[in-house]
């Protein structure tokens, strides 16, 4: 049997670099690779399912909009047949992986597909009723008003998953606009896609003063552009106190009636409390995961973390589909506990990667998995200390989100005293028993560059091994994929005194 899984292997390592790369990315190569039967089932299972909801989305718009109006809407939004690299996104991210980990992995990028289907139906066929929200204030007051919420940031951070190269021309743009160089690049991502015309319109925006200054002003552009009404939370800047969450109560109160005002939406109290009451369940669920992730060797690690809540909890709460993911995800990592198999194989290294993660090499972690044998237990988008929201009455559950939205991730890092930064590192490195912290320092955030001279005391100070890898969040010609390899693999030959790697087929 290995011997036939050689023979075909040779035959597809001889063909053109076009057929080379359908079988890298095929179920076949899948197979061929694991050779395992069970794993490549639960591959082309998810692999169909991807597939599904991709053909579901354009059976729906042809029939909806016809072949001339769909040929329209995709011209409008050409970066939605991106979606057609999800399958690829899915192969690079499973690699190596096995059984309930694999099954994880795939499962995270299945329920993005879903909901990304159900977002963009949103956008073409109920533009009325659309929302435009900065990615740091949460939707669940819109979406309990009968609002669909559009994350204009979403993009900026998807889009490179599928394809590394997605938003050069967004901020290129951004750029000849005249945005700063110097300015983060997922912000100018943003931006150009509004100055491109690709954004959708909406029929109003929620903004805030978050998470740094270019982010809050490109809302003025961004309203310019679109030229509808704008809402702008205002986050204090000491926000960890009772008069700083009473505050921002009345400022989300007057956010409602600026919604009721200039969309149709209307606030339902008991709607609310339902969708709070789901993100407790979901945030219930994130607990039972993380307590086990506590066990050395890791359950589950990587993606069903924190990609999972990235975007199921910042843009999906209390959503069916969040809520099944995460208790599919507590029962494989249960599954695996039980039967004391390890996420990664040959796991060696805990890390924490703090500060946003590398959107356009997702998957750096799952080479290293198999390189050194690091598993990622967590990042800093999302660990977090929230307690669950308080349902009894109106005012408490505005209460309770105000602090999730003021607490947001990257903002309770970058406001405030240093504290707020350092602690929380600390406080993640003793929960998980880690081996070492990374530091996504990425270029175009200078507020968190400003704390490294100080970390790098502290950790010098608890002796943590600490990688400061430099890198553009969503812009791969500031630093290359090969640049941050080399970072990271001279890190672990002069700090952590690991043997060089075997070279790893990609």
């Amino acid at each position: 049997m290995k011997d036939a899984f050689e023979n075909v292997k040779h035959f597809f390592i001889g063909l053109p670099e076009h057929a080379k790369f359908f079988f890298n990315n095929s179920i076949l190569g899948f197979l061929l690779e694991t050779k395992s039967l069970r794993d490549a089932l639960i591959y082309a299972k998810y692999w169909a399912f991807i597939w599904g909801n991709i053909f579901k989305f354009v059976g729906t718009l042809l029939f909806k909009r016809g072949p001339v109006g769909a040929v329209r809407e995709l011209r409008q939004y050409p970066w939605v047949l991106q979606a057609l690299k999800a399958t690829q996104l899915l192969r690079r991210i499973t690699k190596g992986r096995k059984g309930a980990y694999l099954e994880s992995s795939a499962l995270v990028i299945h329920a993005i597909a879903v909901l990304l289907v159900e977002k963009l139906d949103e956008i073409f066929y109920q533009p009325e009723r659309l929302l435009i929200n900065e990615d740091l204030v949460p939707p669940e007051i819109a979406m309990a008003m009968g609002l669909n919420v559009w994350l204009a940031e979403s993009m900026g951070i998807l889009l490179p998953f599928l394809d590394p190269e997605a938003c050069l021309d967004f901020i290129d743009e951004a750029e000849n606009a005249g945005m700063n160089p110097d300015s983060c690049s997922f912000v100018k991502a943003t931006v150009g896609m509004t100055a491109k015309q690709q954004q959708p319109k909406g029929c109003a925006i929620v903004s805030s003063n978050m998470p740094c200054d270019a982010g809050m002003t490109s809302y003025s552009y961004i309203q310019q552009q679109l030229d509808v009404p704008i809402y702008r939370v205002d986050v204090p800047y000491h926000f960890y106190n009772e008069r700083a969450e009473k505050l921002f109560v009345e400022d989300l109160k007057e956010m409602i009636a600026f919604l009721e005002k200039h969309t149709p939406g209307r606030m339902d109290w008991e709607r609310l409390r339902e969708i709070c009451e789901k993100l407790n369940y979901m945030m219930e669920l994130e607990l039972e995961l993380w307590d086990m992730m506590r066990v050395s060797p890791a359950p589950l690690a990587s993606e069903a973390v924190w990609l999972s809540h990235l975007m199921l909890f910042n843009w999906f709460p209390g959503h069916k589909v969040s809520i099944r993911h995460y208790e599919r995800l507590v029962e494989l990592a249960r599954k695996n506990m039980t039967e004391k198999i390890p996420a990664v194989e040959n796991e060696k290294y805990r890390a924490v990667l703090w500060n946003p993660p590398f959107p356009h090499f997702v998957d750096i972690f799952n080479q290293m998995e198999r390189a050194h044998g690091i598993t990622l237990i967590m990042d800093s988008m999302t660990f977090n200390r929230h307690e669950l929201i308080d349902t009894s009455t109106p005012e408490t559950m505005l209460r309770g989100l105000s602090q999730i939205i003021m607490q947001g991730p990257m903002v309770r890092h970058t406001r405030g005293p240093a504290e707020n930064y350092l602690d929380d590192i600390f406080r993640c490195y003793k929960q998980f028993d880690l081996d070492m912290v990374w530091i996504a320092n990425h270029v175009g955030c200078k507020s968190a560059q400003a704390m490294n001279g100080i970390l790098r005391e502290k950790c010098r100070e608890m002796k943590i091994p600490l990688l400061i890898l430099d890198y553009d969040l969503v812009d791969p010609r500031i630093v290359s994929h090969e640049g941050m390899l080399s970072q990271v693999e001279d890190f672990m030959e002069n700090v952590m005194k690991a043997k060089q790697p075997q070279p790893m087929m990609q």
